[in-house]
């Protein structure tokens, strides 16, 4: 029922994009995923395991390292947990048509506390629209927080930015330094290829 959108959007037959058929294991810590995504325009796709899915949002200019820095985070429909493995080419006429590729990968938890500091659930945070992790990635580290804006021309949509930590560093653009796959090791270019 959570993936019915993702699933009307493709024709399996032609994607190899995956079904949804793969589970986590319990007790392993909540994955992240960013996927390159060079669709109608180049985006960065940020998912997060929430309630067993990954909430996503195409966040055109990708990821910033620097604090002072605002990125506009659309969000998408939910995609399956298996999704996290994909790279490769989604077929031209079809829903994201184009090159994708596992930009960054790997664990995050939750820093989001309610006004008495106890621990609020990710569920909880995302339902109220202000979501912090901790990412524990290939290639990026430390606090992020998702801000969903409620009002204005851009109500609905979210605000990714870096937290102030020791992670932090106005000096160093991942997206601009960082061109390989976390996972395969391979470019946009050798995956379209291959």
């Amino acid at each position: 029922m959570k993936h019915d959108e993702y699933i009307a959007k493709r024709d399996f037959e032609h994607s190899q994009e995956p079904q949804g058929n793969t589970l986590k294991k319990e007790g392993e810590p909540p994955i992240f995923v960013i996927q390159k995504h060079a669709a109608s325009t180049l985006h960065y796709d940020f998912r997060l395991e929430i309630g067993g899915t990954l909430k996503s949002w195409a966040v055109p200019k990708g990821p910033s390292n620097d604090p002072s820095v605002k990125r506009m985070a659309i969000p998408t429909e939910d995609h399956p947990m298996d999704y996290a493995w994909f790279e490769g080419t989604i077929p031209q006429g079809h829903y994201g048509g184009g090159t994708v590729m596992i930009w960054d990968k790997g664990s995050f938890h939750n820093l989001k506390t309610n006004k008495e500091g106890n621990p609020l659930s990710l569920e909880e945070s995302y339902a109220q629209g202000t979501v912090e992790v901790f990412l524990h990635g290939t290639k990026l580290h430390g606090g992020f927080a998702m801000i969903k804006m409620k009002s204005g021309r851009m109500a609905g949509n979210w605000l990714l930015t870096k937290m102030k930590d020791e992670h932090a560093n106005p000096d160093y653009d991942p997206v601009t330094t960082e061109t390989h796959s976390a996972s395969s090791g391979r470019t946009m270019e050798e995956i379209e290829r291959g």
